[in-house]
């Protein structure tokens, strides 16, 4: 068994992407130009959650739950600003919008000669806003992206 640490992840913002009716795949981010978004210090939390749906029987007296849509709570990304940043620049850019953007993240956790794994998804920015906080700071931009999407996940891989 090998655990890994966040360290050396890297976050990058794609393009535009619509969302679909079935689960997306690896090959729908196929066509993707990638940019790093830099200078990160915490990447939140990715994943999905089924929302409850219950229902009390009356002849059994039980509340019975359900599995329901699912739904991923948002990506909480932290990063130091850096006005030339052009991923940075992206993401801000993408908030001002209304559409979807595909996301990709990359662990450091490749074995040796192999590559590593890879999240992809698409998500809303729903939010950048600058935190300042004390002297002893450094000054951050707060990004949250409100994932649409299942998560494709890529597991690192042995080389060839």
């Amino acid at each position: 068994m090998a655990i890994y640490a966040t360290a050396g992840a890297k976050l990058y913002i794609g393009g535009v992407i619509a969302d679909q009716n079935d689960d997306f795949v690896l090959a729908d981010f196929d066509s993707e130009t990638w940019t790093e978004i830099k200078e990160l210090e915490a990447l939140g939390s990715l994943g999905d959650a089924a929302e409850e749906i219950s229902f009390s029987t009356i002849g059994s007296a039980r509340t019975k739950r359900l599995k329901g849509p699912r739904n991923a709570p948002p990506m909480d990304v932290v990063c130091g600003i850096d006005y030339a940043d052009a991923g940075q620049q992206a993401a801000i850019a993408a908030e001002k919008e209304i559409h979807n953007y595909a996301f990709k993240v990359e662990f450091n956790d490749a074995p040796e000669g192999g590559t590593p794994s890879e999240r992809y998804f698409i998500a809303a920015v729903s939010s950048s806003n600058e935190a300042y906080d004390t002297a002893n700071s450094v000054m951050k931009l707060n990004l949250s992206l409100w994932v649409n999407s299942n998560v494709v996940r890529v597991d690192a891989a042995e080389a060839p």
